[in-house]
């Protein structure tokens, strides 16, 4: 065994306050880890898009109905379900799409994979934040 390999430390015992904080998680990560995440937040919530769908394409009464819902009292807590939902497709499709561009041997070096993951954070924000302005009124 090496003289470096006996150096590095041993965490037996993770501790979820003290050391998961400090843990640098490189940007692969971090796409890989929201992935996830937002393929399980549209999966939740797939009933609320179903209504959304059924809502909006059933008649011109229930597309009014749809329509009033945003604009009432908890207008903004629907709106805001959109916008986590619009960010959960966004991502997830960029990050599908890097992951199919990965299948094809395409960007499996590390300074590729960095880059590619920041092209999907920056991208993803970047076009949640263009949608999220269209859907609160702002243009």
């Amino acid at each position: 065994m090496t003289e470096q390999a006996k150096k590095r430390p041993e965490f037996r015992n993770i501790n979820f306050f003290k050391d998961l904080p400090t843990y640098r998680l490189p940007p692969a990560g971090i796409v890989s880890i929201l992935h996830r995440i937002s393929g399980l937040l549209m999966f939740i919530l797939l009933p609320f898009i179903l209504w959304m769908m059924d809502m909006s394409l059933t008649s011109e009464i229930s597309f009014d109905g749809f329509t009033s819902v945003f604009a009432g009292p908890f207008g903004w807590f629907l709106k805001l379900v959109c916008l986590a939902l619009i960010w959960a497709y966004l991502h997830h499709f960029c990050a599908g799409l890097r992951h199919l561009l990965m299948d094809l041997d395409i960007g499996l070096d590390k300074a590729a994979g960095r880059t590619s993951a920041a092209v999907v954070l920056a991208l993803s924000l970047t076009l949640t934040l263009i949608l999220g302005l269209k859907l609160f009124g702002a243009f």
